[in-house]
């Protein structure tokens, strides 16, 4: 693992990186809409209500059908390829234990001596 953070080789393959996993939680999230939008109507007697949830439900499926055709067509999702789905399951996972291991603030966070002068001396300094 490269740990040096800042190095341009690192950001090789990250935007698509990326827009996958974007696209994966946008994907989550539909499916939570989903089924809270389900659940929803189920609970709910007023027929206008109802209504509105039904319309809802169906843009809510229709979304989520959209999403996971552009990920399928973009090869971020495999639901019908299990070992495929698996092996890009574990390439995440990997590069996310790797994110984690990264030191990406340093040991001394102290500012002293970066500036000319204290912000408050305008105005008397320590004194103020």
């Amino acid at each position: 693992m490269n740990n040096d953070y800042l190095d341009p080789i690192n950001a090789l393959n990250m935007p698509e990186m990326a827009d996958m996993t974007f696209a994966m939680d946008f994907l989550m999230r539909a499916k939570e809409g989903v089924r809270n939008t389900a659940i929803a109507l189920t609970e709910t007697a007023s027929p206008d209500a109802r209504a509105l949830l039904r319309n809802q439900l169906k843009q809510g499926i229709a979304m989520h059908q959209e999403i996971s055709d552009l990920m399928m067509r973009k090869k971020w999702f495999h639901p019908y390829e299990l070992n495929e789905q698996y092996q890009l399951d574990q390439l995440s996972a990997k590069n996310t234990v790797m994110i984690g291991q990264m030191n990406l603030f340093p040991e001394d966070t102290s500012r002293k001596g970066m500036f000319d002068r204290t912000p408050d001396e305008h105005i008397g300094g320590n004194y103020a």
